[in-house]
């Protein structure tokens, strides 16, 4: 362990190099020992410790009451989490696959987002459900959606996607100390690729900012996510073209930092977003909409999408020819630039 990230002029905080899943067993354990309302549910999390090892150790540390195996019914854990919630508890909800939340959306549209607009705020639902999402690990069917799009058209909720360690334990504990849901969307690809320092300590990140990974002039790079480390990997080969990438992170999918956005296309005048769900109905499409509307005037080629199909994921053996790929989004900045 050493100490690394300055707070202030004379406080530092202890870090420890961490992988992504690591950082997210770090931030539960972090909010379960400061606050004994919080508790998690979700199958298979307790004895096993998650099918990803995200809640290792944790009910073993704070016993079967607040860290809790449920049946394998995603719509009772949401329902289940909904009660405990307008009554004085904060549930983390773990959904075992995003691709198995559609059981659940019936209780995520209709209770959990419209709670506290439903009774004019008398009633809050401060849950977090964390959803492991997307391609790359050679999982069976229905287990690598990105279905993204179906939760940011759901006001009343927040949806929030880390692409780092350090990113996801701030952000996590951001979304527990919140006072309405969120989803959390956690990049399986990204679970264990990449190791960071991050503090073992209490900290957050502000939900609704997005962060300027890589500084640049020419093309402006927009992803979330498993692809933003791919978007920083294409950067550096475009720079060695001879064109300057400007890497943003979303961080948070709703709602979305407009001005990051503004700034970097404004200055750079090109953009390319990545993502890896369907084209059609996509998030990509809001985020040029958000260009249209703050930056059209500086645009100097129309914006590029690179994503997935339009087609469910396909199984394992074709599953890199579905997601974005660097020399899809060479060609579209190549596009861009010479437009």
């Amino acid at each position: 362990m050493k100490t690394k990230r300055q707070q202030s002029k004379d406080e530092y905080i202890a870090t420890k190099s961490m992988t992504m899943i690591q950082a997210i067993n770090d931030g539960m354990k972090t909010v379960l020992e400061n606050d004994e309302t919080t508790l998690i549910l979700g199958e298979d999390i307790g004895k096993n410790g998650g099918v990803f090892r995200a809640t290792d150790g944790l009910q073993e540390q704070f016993g079967e009451e607040r860290v809790i195996d449920t049946p394998l019914s995603e719509s009772g854990i949401i329902g289940a989490s909904v009660g405990l919630a307008v009554n004085g508890f904060k549930p983390i909800a773990e959904i075992q696959f995003m691709g198995f939340i559609y059981p659940a959306y019936d209780q995520i549209m209709t209770h959990v987002s419209r709670i506290r607009m439903r009774t004019m705020g008398r009633f809050t639902v401060p849950m977090v459900i964390r959803a492991p999402y997307g391609a790359g690990v050679r999982a069976p069917e229905i287990h690598s959606d990105s279905a993204e799009a179906l939760f940011t058209h759901m006001p009343g909720i927040k949806v929030i996607c880390p692409a780092t360690p350090y990113d996801a334990k701030g952000l996590f504990i951001s979304a527990v100390e919140a006072p309405d849901p969120v989803l959390f969307m956690e990049p399986l690809h990204s679970y264990r690729s990449t190791r960071e320092e991050v503090p073992t300590g209490h900290y957050t990140i502000e939900i609704g900012k997005g962060k300027r990974r890589i500084e640049g002039n020419d093309v402006t790079l927009i992803s979330w996510g498993a692809m933003v480390p791919l978007a920083e990997k294409v950067a550096k080969q475009a720079d060695a073209k001879g064109i300057s990438c400007e890497v943003i992170d979303l961080r948070t999918l709703y709602p979305i930092d407009h001005d990051i956005l503004a700034e970097s296309v404004q200055k750079t005048g090109r953009a390319v977003v990545i993502h890896e769900a369907p084209r059609t109905g996509g998030l990509g499409n809001d985020v040029v909409s958000i260009i249209n509307d703050t930056a059209f005037l500086y645009l100097k080629a129309p914006v590029e999408r690179v994503t997935g199909f339009d087609v469910p994921v396909p199984l394992s053996s074709l599953e890199n020819h579905y997601l974005p790929t660097p020399q899809r989004i060479l060609t579209a900045i190549e596009k861009v630039m010479y437009f």
